[in-house]
């Protein structure tokens, strides 16, 4: 080690390599007590910053060890006797150079002569290509047509869509190992290029597209830059994260369950879900075809609108921009979205509250889970029969239940969507339904998301019963974490819902 001037302070040399050790053989118990047992204790690494010990704490129990690495250089800053700043470059058995830089206290506690770190970041080198986010990137993949409205923008595709040369992964590497070369891009791809956006890659999704949560048991977990450490919300979560990190400007993905909504708001983006039948599905692999819609995200409303300028038809009839807040639907949120929520309501001034008769909204998620199931297993069940072990753990409990469900419970469900859409039509007129595009911040990555997706499929799946548009706007709780209001019109009213959208962004 060395200093510039003020000596090296007695027992600091031995708590850091004590730390060292430590860390290398994932002693999380002597980390713990190395670092301050404080609520201001800080750890950042490029994933976010970590506020006070248990939150550090933590993290550290649930990350399974660092990576080997080795001391190449370290230099200390003395302050004054009991301060002192330590700098450490380091080596990566796997290759490429790391730093840490740690701020040390000296305190009463009698272990380690009474040194602590209380603020700690650690870099280490990025990844040629980050595999939680991407399956496939170039610089760029497939250039964008020389003149058209959307030169200079780039595209992540939901690895679910045909691009020519390209396999469709679906989120599972033995579906993609099987999988044959695409001859030609889906429609909604072509167009894109066509308008001069060049595709950036293909990016992750949860497996067959089968969850809000983005996570991948076989890739990873693409990163919530806007809100680390917690999920990115999916299934088009490589297409979101992409976007929020600045990789890309659009990120084109699919909606059927709150697949757009759900990482917009978890992510601070804007997103749309268009409605059900108006943009073309060829080329793109199904879930369920009653529910499936293409939809994207942007980082600015303005930009989701150029896109649909590009890609939707003409509304076909005209409709009316008054909005209408109902509060069974507000109460579904936890405190925190909803007051979110109430405030930009508040914001937009006069809005009418209404309520609705929506006590069949239980049985109609239901309906809307059960056909989607049955559908899911009638289009994916031939080749997963036999092959539910290649499924994450929450993916293939899905694909099971889907397997069992009977034919007269799914036409039975059928029976009740069709009934629940005619119901949420007529509710919604040609005014635009305000509502919370999750029902909650995006959880805490290792936590228990099943209820957490229940929840939010409360409300996304009435834009999903309806067939209608659905546009998600970024909001923040009052703790900083992002969330999202959906806008809900009419189906066929997509155009006039994004201008609605700009005017009130």
């Amino acid at each position: 080690m060395s200093g510039p001037s003020l000596p090296v302070p007695p027992g600091l040399v031995e708590a850091f390599r004590t730390y060292e050790q430590a860390l290398m053989s994932d002693d999380v118990e002597v980390l713990d007590r190395l670092f301050a047992p404080a609520a201001t204790t800080l750890r950042g690494d490029a994933d976010g910053l970590l506020v006070g010990h248990e939150q550090i704490a933590a993290f550290r129990s649930s990350r399974g060890g660092a990576a080997p690495r080795r001391l190449v250089q370290t230099h200390v800053q003395v302050t004054d006797p009991d301060h002192a700043l330590v700098v450490a470059v380091t080596e990566l058995a796997r290759g490429g150079r790391g730093q840490q830089t740690q701020l040390w206290a000296r305190t009463d506690d009698d272990f380690c002569g009474g040194w602590k770190v209380t603020a700690a970041h650690v870099s280490v080198p990025a990844p040629a290509l980050d595999t939680r986010i991407w399956r496939v990137v170039g610089d760029p993949l497939v250039p964008g047509a020389p003149a058209g409205p959307l030169v200079g923008e780039s595209v992540a595709v939901k690895d679910l869509f045909a691009v020519a040369g390209q396999k469709v992964g679906a989120g599972n590497p033995t579906w993609e190992a099987a999988a044959p070369v695409e001859r030609s891009d889906a429609t909604v791809v072509d167009t894109l290029v066509e308008a001069g956006a060049s595709l950036r890659g293909i990016a992750r999704t949860d497996e067959f597209a089968y969850s809000l949560a983005g996570t991948n048991a076989h890739f990873g977990d693409p990163p919530n830059p806007r809100a680390p450490r917690r999920v990115p919300g999916g299934s088009s979560s490589g297409s979101a994260s992409a976007v929020s990190l600045g990789h890309a400007t659009i990120g084109l993905g699919t909606d059927t369950g709150g697949s757009i909504r759900v990482p917009a708001a978890y992510q601070g983006l804007t997103g749309i879900r268009t409605t059900h039948g108006a943009l073309p599905m060829n080329g793109v692999l199904a879930l369920s075809p009653t529910f499936d819609t293409v939809g994207w995200l942007t980082r600015s409303v303005a930009l989701l609108r150029e896109v649909g300028d590009v890609l939707l038809p003409p509304d076909p009839v005209p409709g009316g921009t008054d909005l209408v807040v109902v509060p069974e639907l507000l109460a579904l949120a936890e405190p925190d979205v909803r007051s979110a929520v109430e405030t930009w309501v508040a914001d937009q001034g006069l809005i009418v509250r209404e309520g609705w008769p929506l006590g069949e909204l239980t049985t109609w998620l239901r309906a809307f889970q059960t056909w989607q199931a049955w559908e899911a297993w009638a289009v994916r069940g031939g080749w997963l029969a036999d092959r539910l072990d290649t499924l994450g753990a929450d993916v293939r409990t899905r694909f099971r239940h889907a397997a069992s469900v009977e034919k007269a419970e799914a036409d039975a469900a059928y029976d009740v969507v069709c009934s629940a859409r005619t119901r949420l039509r007529d509710l919604i007129g040609d005014r635009v339904l305000v509502l919370p595009s999750s029902s909650s911040v995006a959880p805490l990555l290792g936590q228990g998301l099943q209820a957490v997706r229940d929840a939010t499929m409360r409300l996304t799946c009435v834009a999903g019963l309806a067939g209608a548009p659905a546009v998600s706007l970024p909001l923040a709780t009052r703790g900083g974490l992002p969330c999202g209001v959906s806008l809900v019109a009419a189906p066929g009213r997509d155009r006039a819902l994004l201008d609605l959208a700009v005017s009130l962004g």
